[in-house]
């Protein structure tokens, strides 16, 4: 395994891509925090809390299918996309490469 490619949308709609690995087990909430983004993450990434919050952009199709738990804690949030996902449920794998993530946060948009 090697490392993916993640792309992030900034606040001014640039794209930073990030080299992130995919041998250390790491959530893409745990990579974005590691990479200084503002990533609340309060309950540690138990799909708890919905912090984490991101809107996938590309390849949304690509991804493992959502959870009933990440389902139920999306559904609460007021800034729900058809594409949100929990960063904390999204582990780094190929599966994952080359998408295009805005995050979210807490649901404001």
């Amino acid at each position: 395994m090697g490392d993916i490619k993640i792309n992030i949308q900034n606040a001014d709609g640039s794209i930073a891509t990030l080299e992130a690995p995919t041998d250390m087990g790491l959530s893409l909430m745990e990579f974005l925090k590691a990479c200084d983004y503002d990533i609340l993450a309060t309950c540690g990434g138990m799909a708890l809390c919905a912090t984490c919050h991101v809107e996938v952009l590309s390849d949304f199709s690509t991804l493992p299918e959502i959870s009933d738990d990440e389902y139920a804690m999306l559904d609460t949030l007021p800034g729900i996309t058809p594409t949100s996902r929990l960063s904390c449920q999204l582990k780094l794998s190929e599966k994952i490469n080359n998408i295009t993530v805005r995050i979210l946060g807490d649901g404001s948009v």
